[in-house]
């Protein structure tokens, strides 16, 4: 394994390395040592290196090209230090950040909490019994907003998925051409319904299936279902595209109904 964090002589063999694929083959030792914060001597030197381990071959003067074991080590020291980036943002900073919570119970500052998502929300009940724990960083009465760090293990959640029933644009009958059966069929069972386009905004509020959201539908939607929720979105033909575009963006699980 190539540690380019194990010292700072392989981080500036790394860095420089970098710098040559970035500029090949016309290369300016002194750009590079400006680039790195060393002398431009030390970069003759680490390029001298470089090119006696078969990492850049010499095209003439002031001219390299790194090699096809240079792309190779350089994509092994890449991995290296994206592995201990996740690490420090995943593990470090994921345990050391703080998220609100809604408190189940009353909870006090410093006691241990498992984390559960209820209706799309983070909440944090006072024991340590779930999958998920944290730490309350702050005191909370029931209902109210809690602090929660040192977080370890994962959440139980299953998302959801989205159900887009199609109305009618305006020129082919919109909501006049949609049953209200077919529209409360749709929206039965839903933990949030979204509408986009007035037609489908009618059309749910003709069914008395008001919707929840009719703005920026497609995000909201993935969001919601992203979070545990079933969604039903309603929308006029015209923005269906628009609406599935942003479940397929986010990789959400959907399906379209005809009205």
């Amino acid at each position: 394994m190539v540690d380019v964090l194990d010292n700072k002589r392989a981080a500036t063999r790394f860095r420089i390395l970098v710098q040559i694929a970035e500029r090949q083959p016309a290369v300016s030792q002194g750009e590079i040592a400006g680039e790195v914060g060393v002398t431009s001597q030390a970069v003759s030197e680490y390029i001298r290196e470089l090119v006696d381990d078969g990492l850049v071959e010499k095209e003439g003067r002031s001219r390299y090209r790194v090699t096809r074991e240079g792309v190779d080590w350089l994509f092994r020291a890449a991995d290296d230090v994206r592995r201990f980036a996740d690490h420090v943002t995943g593990d470090v900073l994921g345990a050391m950040s703080e998220d609100a919570y809604i408190a189940t119970a009353d909870i006090e500052e410093g006691e241990t909490v498992s984390l559960t998502v209820e209706d799309g929300l983070l909440h944090a009940t006072p024991d340590n019994d779930g999958p998920a724990t944290g730490i309350a960083t702050t005191d909370a009465e029931a209902g109210t907003d809690v602090g929660v760090t040192s977080f370890e293990g994962v959440m139980d959640l299953v998302p959801g998925s989205v159900t887009v029933l199609q109305v009618p644009s305006i020129r082919t009958g919109g909501s006049r051409a949609i049953d209200d059966e077919t529209v409360t069929d749709a929206c039965d069972g839903a933990d949030i319904v979204v509408a986009a386009g007035v037609e489908a905004i009618v059309a749910c509020r003709q069914a008395d299936a008001d919707p929840d959201v009719t703005f920026a539908v497609g995000e909201v939607a993935a969001d919601a279902a992203n979070h545990g929720l079933e969604v039903t979105a309603v929308a006029t033909t015209d923005a269906v595209g628009r609406v599935t575009d942003a479940l397929r963006d986010a990789d959400v699980s959907y399906e379209v109904l005809e009205g």
